[in-house]
């Protein structure tokens, strides 16, 4: 059994498919499936049902994944760990940002981390709350910034900066005379709102204590304030916006800016990581880099 044979499983096992892992390891198909199959041979069980369209892992592949995932995660970090000890910050990042976020934050920090930390090799995904908490579990990102209190059991948050809420409105709708509108006072299905699987989406509905299913005149999959935006600037609806998308509006749309009354109208925002997680040094400058060029 090797660490090579390990991680072509754990690579089959996300992608679903010997071709896509094969390209994500950068190794001919023939090669991987080789390997696997030479663990197999090895452990003498069938570890992944290649009759399934995508390939999953059979009963006695679902505990060799658990090991794998808890074995390549102890020797991928063993770098790190090292280099922690000698006082420097080295290593992997693999980062998750949900889309609400990565337009507004990720330029401001990442230019002066990187220079701060050319040690550190950073790979940055956007992906949806969901998605995170997955890849988290399954040790395919490290670390996400992601909104507080939407990761669930597992996960520890690390909470960065308030975020708070505006109100973006047409100059069509009644509202828009207002300069500070209660939440009681939108119509719901004058509301546009991002598409499922954006968490402040969710946040958005449970601060309106409206249904899930909102009854609104438009529904997007793309997951873009900018684009609730754009729409809100056609029609006579409103959407709702964080602050760190503020400073992005165009001056002659400032206008439609409104703020909101009371208190809980805003998000934490917050670095995730797993419970098991060992990078400490890494999070620590990465933690530290965002609290200090976040509000630039």
């Amino acid at each position: 059994m090797t660490i090579i044979q390990l991680e072509y499983l754990l690579a089959v096992a996300n992608c679903g498919s010997f071709s896509l892992a094969a390209q994500h390891c950068f190794v001919t198909q023939p090669s991987l499936s080789m390997q696997i199959k030479a663990l197999e041979e090895e452990l003498g069980v069938v570890l992944l049902d290649r009759s399934k369209k995508p390939v999953i892992p059979t009963e006695a592949g679902e505990v060799v994944l658990e090991r794998t995932r808890e074995t390549l995660r102890c020797y991928n970090n063993i770098r790190e760990a090292v280099a922690e000890l000698k006082g420097e910050t080295a290593g992997k990042l693999r980062l998750g940002v949900i889309p609400t976020i990565a337009p507004y934050l990720l330029h401001k920090f990442i230019p002066v981390f990187v220079r701060d930390y050319p040690r550190v090799e950073m790979e940055v995904s956007e992906m949806v709350t969901h998605d995170i908490v997955d890849a988290l579990r399954r040790d395919r990102i490290d670390a996400a910034l992601v909104a507080s209190g939407t990761c669930g059991e597992g996960i520890v948050e690390h909470e960065l900066f308030s975020d708070r809420f505006y109100a973006y409105v047409s100059p069509a709708n009644p509202l828009y005379e207002r300069q500070n509108i209660r939440i009681e006072e939108i119509d719901l299905r004058e509301l546009v709102l991002l598409s499922p699987g954006n968490c402040m989406r969710d946040q958005i509905i449970e601060l309106c204590q409206a249904k899930r299913e909102v009854p609104s005149h438009y529904s997007f999959e793309s997951g873009s304030l900018d684009t609730l935006m754009r729409i809100v600037d056609c029609t006579h609806c409103l959407t709702i916006i964080p602050e760190m998308a503020v400073e992005y509006i165009p001056e002659e749309h400032r206008n439609q800016l409104k703020t909101l009354a009371k208190g809980a109208t805003s998000r934490k925002i917050a670095v995730a990581v797993r419970r098991t997680y060992v990078k400490s040094s890494i999070i620590r400058a990465l933690t530290q880099t965002i609290l200090d060029n976040a509000r630039r």
